[in-house]
């Protein structure tokens, strides 16, 4: 893993891909949400964190594949 260092603070980009994902995250659930409310989803706080596990799955190997 690599870091970034901004004015001498380090910042993990394992962190920078994780914000990136929340905010995917949030736009996804604008969907989603509608589809709780009708029931399509029994769980909606386990299907959200499935969701972010894949999405940060997703992002983190594209980051390893295409930077590293």
């Amino acid at each position: 893993m690599s870091e970034l260092n901004i004015y001498g603070v380090y910042i993990p980009i394992f962190l920078l891909q994780a914000i990136v994902v929340y905010i995917l995250l949030k736009l996804i659930n604008i969907l989603t949400d509608r589809w709780a409310e009708q029931g399509w989803i029994a769980l909606p706080s386990i299907f959200n964190l499935c969701v972010y596990i894949v999405l940060l799955w997703g992002i983190h190997s594209l980051y390893v594949v295409y930077v590293s």
